[in-house]
């Protein structure tokens, strides 16, 4: 992440690009097929044990940008598939995101996301952890479907690295010393691994070539890497309102997230011992003062760059697939991503 991308370059760049097979909303094209993949997730979240699926059905209903079912999807359209395992296996993903979401918020002590109380908040954390439980091993019931070894290899690798990651996470709590490398360990095992594995299990779906099942793979991670960057951007620059969370929550966890760190790289010494102290304690009563410095530095400026360079490999890699409606949204879904608000 050495090279740095304009953002709004990017963008133009791809407004240059785009063609009429790209619509608006580069989702609209799966549409229907999203719709398949609601139908298994509602058949699969049935258990006998009825606060398991008051959980499940609660923190799914509660919305979300299911990009990573999403971006299967495209990746089995780019490369012609059209199977109906396809469904199934977006579901999968989707199962292993939402268990991860459930013991995010337990070990975050979070009480609002996408706008409404997190489960742990309206379950209470017992609930949570054991539901997540049912979801990553009913994520486990429904690989043994496709009956592909290799898919079984990818999720359940890609499920071990994003526990690493959150072990990972929270061994750096309120470490001020994480630099941008250390950083980029965190959010591509414990965020863009699920990218990258969706994108993977989509081309070995198809039958894909080993060469465009590593387009998708660095598309993912790209994109899910660009994905982290501005969600951690989003906390010191973004609105409450639109966010469906409170600002400064990775300041409160002690999170040492981009924005600090250029911050900390910019600022001068007594800003950096400023931000240096906020992390180690989880100072929210020093908010407005990091951002103020977070702004001032630069330091947004830079993470957003820094975004418009993964998102740039994510279209680069893009590229690399067969031209089609579907690439050509893989495309414009990197682009958008920028932009995003929530």
């Amino acid at each position: 992440m050495a090279v740095f991308y304009n953002p709004l370059t990017l963008l133009r760049f791809f407004a240059l690009q785009n063609t009429p097979s790209s619509p608006a909303n580069p989702l609209s094209l799966i549409a229907a097929d999203m719709q398949e993949v609601d139908l298994v997730i509602t058949q699969r979240l049935d258990s006998g044990v009825p606060l398991v699926s008051q959980v499940s059905r609660y923190i799914i209903g509660a919305g979300g940008k299911r990009l990573r079912p999403a971006l299967l999807l495209l990746t089995c359209g780019a490369l012609g598939y059209r199977g109906a395992q396809r469904f199934n296996l977006a579901a999968v993903v989707e199962f292993i995101h939402t268990a991860t979401l459930l013991h995010d918020d337990v070990v975050d002590d979070s009480a609002l996301r996408r706008g409404n109380a997190t489960a742990n908040e309206t379950f209470g954390n017992p609930a949570s952890v054991l539901v997540g439980d049912f979801l990553y091993s009913r994520a486990f019931q429904m690989m043994v479907d496709a009956q592909d070894m290799r898919i079984m290899h990818i999720l359940a690798d890609a499920t071990n690295v994003i526990a690493e990651g959150e072990v990972l996470q929270l061994m750096n709590m309120h470490n001020a010393e994480l630099d941008e490398a250390g950083y980029l360990q965190v959010i591509r095992s414990k965020t863009a691994k699920l990218f990258e594995a969706s994108a993977r299990v989509g081309a070995v779906l198809a039958g894909a070539s080993p060469a465009m099942e590593e387009a998708c793979s660095e598309y993912g991670q790209a994109l899910g890497t660009a994905f982290q960057v501005i969600d951690d951007i989003l906390d010191y620059a973004g609105e409450a309102d639109v966010l469906g969370k409170s600002l400064g929550d990775d300041l409160r966890e002690g999170k040492t997230t981009l924005p600090l760190i250029s911050a900390m790289q910019r600022g001068t010494p007594q800003q950096r011992e400023l931000i240096r102290t906020a992390i180690e304690s989880g100072g929210v009563d020093m908010l407005d003062l990091v951002l103020a410095i977070v702004k001032s530095t630069g330091a947004l400026d830079i993470s957003q760059q820094a975004a418009a360079a993964e998102a740039q490999r994510a279209i680069a890699a893009a590229k690399r697939l067969p031209a089609g409606p579907h690439s050509a949204c893989l495309i414009q879904l990197a682009a958008q991503l920028l932009a995003r608000q929530y």
